[in-house]
């Protein structure tokens, strides 16, 4: 896990640099890819997943490790050609775990945070899920394992492979000539992004587009359809713990209210989308969208100052992040779990503050509460850095206090006498 930490010390500032330079293009280009609030959330998103990984809060059913061991043919030694038929099998398998991501209606939870932006850019690439605990497509990989391709092979390709799928999540890059045939393209991504009737659940292929190609679930990006970005049934908050559970929430609801008991088991592992017929006939979805050319965006009224404040909190949590990082061997896990979990808290509140929900209070309370426990705990509190973090945590206390009860109490005033 050091390992891993170390490595995303290099990464995060790489990703945040790209999606700079991709701002600065866009801002050149006159063209409107990046929308404050959904921005923070992604990257925030983006956060809660490093933290998740970081604190290894994942059940692996069957690790690779362990496959190549008990179950290996052969002893074969790491060269070139192992590396890339690993890396193909990795491909091969990402299609596929993606695809039932997308068709299986418990393993959409897995993947839906990914979709829930109504934009796309390099921001929304990172936003990835926390639900997907337990490793469940181990059986993927188990034909590399009985041929024996050592496990250190895996453990050096899968970060590569996983971090080789950020530069397309753009709009920027048109078509790619010749290349279009052979790898994923932002072009083939954006009409992966897009519920578009003809797009929709289209191009799984995370490097080799051959694969979809391969498998009929092909679609190029048309001239005259301009992808639309979302989900159909839009998460319509910046929250992204709400994100994260809120399909398999649905699910837990309909499963308990149908009075089928076949359809309260078979509604895990239906297609997407899938309810029991008499839960449809007295609790109907609702706010599903029919007409995508024509769909409002999530758009909570957010003041600038609000707005401001919101890309601090993001640059907070991202120093207290990469501290954490750079850190990481220093920590017990006892602290480190602490650690994440107020700054989780802290990523909670501000984004529950952008969709000017009450929750924002008490979620900074507990972040307030649980990083006195952090500093109590690391005995540290004579330090100038303590100090400084001291006076953040009162004054974020105090701020979402004021945008949640004073600038939120005028905001629905204003609306109020709009509407007269």
């Amino acid at each position: 896990m050091e390992a891993y930490a170390a490595a995303l010390t290099y990464a995060i500032p790489f990703f945040v640099l790209l999606i700079l330079i991709e701002g600065v293009a866009a801002y050149v280009m006159k063209r409107q890819i990046n929308v404050g609030a959904d921005t923070i959330a992604s990257l925030s998103s983006g956060m809660t997943n490093t933290m998740k990984d970081i604190l290894g809060l994942s059940i692996v059913i069957l690790s690779y490790e362990w496959m190549v061991e008990h179950w290996g043919i052969w002893d074969i030694q790491a060269s070139v050609w192992v590396y890339m038929i690993a890396f193909i099998w990795l491909d091969f398998a990402a299609y596929w775990s993606h695809r039932f991501n997308h068709t299986v209606n418990l393993f959409w939870n897995r993947h839906i945070v990914h979709h829930s932006s109504e934009e796309f850019n390099l921001s929304c690439a990172l936003r990835q899920s926390i639900s997907g605990i337990v490793g469940i497509y181990f059986f993927l990989y188990i034909p590399i394992a009985i041929i024996g391709v050592p496990a250190v092979v895996i453990a050096i390709l899968a970060p590569i492979h996983l971090f080789a799928q950020f530069w397309y999540h753009t709009r920027l890059i048109n078509k790619m000539g010749w290349l279009e045939y052979i790898i994923v393209t932002p072009s083939h991504h954006r009409v992966h992004h897009a519920i578009n009737p003809e797009y929709i659940d289209k191009n799984y292929a995370a490097i080799f587009i051959v694969w979809d190609k391969w498998f009929g679930t092909f679609q190029e990006e048309l001239p005259d359809q301009s992808p639309v970005y979302g989900t159909l049934k839009p998460v319509s908050t910046w929250n992204p713990l709400w994100i994260n559970f809120m399909h398999v929430w649905g699910l837990v609801k309909d499963a308990w209210r149908t009075q089928s008991w076949k359809d309260k088991l078979r509604i895990w592992f239906m297609p997407t989308g899938w309810r029991p017929a008499d839960v449809v006939a007295r609790f109907p979805t609702k706010n599903l969208v029919t007409d995508v050319y024509n769909r409002s965006k999530y758009r909570p009224d957010i003041s600038k100052f609000l707005l401001v404040w919101s890309w601090m909190q993001l640059g907070v949590t991202i120093t207290f992040i990469y501290y954490a990082l750079l850190n990481f061997g220093d920590f017990s896990y006892a602290a480190i779990l602490l650690y994440m979990t107020a700054v989780f808290f802290s990523i909670l509140a501000y984004t529950s503050l952008m969709d000017k929900h009450w929750v924002a209070i008490p979620l900074e309370l507990m972040k307030v509460a649980l990083a006195v426990a952090v500093m109590m705990k690391m005995e540290v509190w004579s330090t100038w850095e303590v100090q400084l973090v001291l006076m953040y945590m009162v004054s974020s206390l105090l701020l979402t206090v004021y945008f949640s009860l004073i600038e939120g109490r005028k905001t629905t005033l204003l609306n109020k006498r709009e509407m007269v």
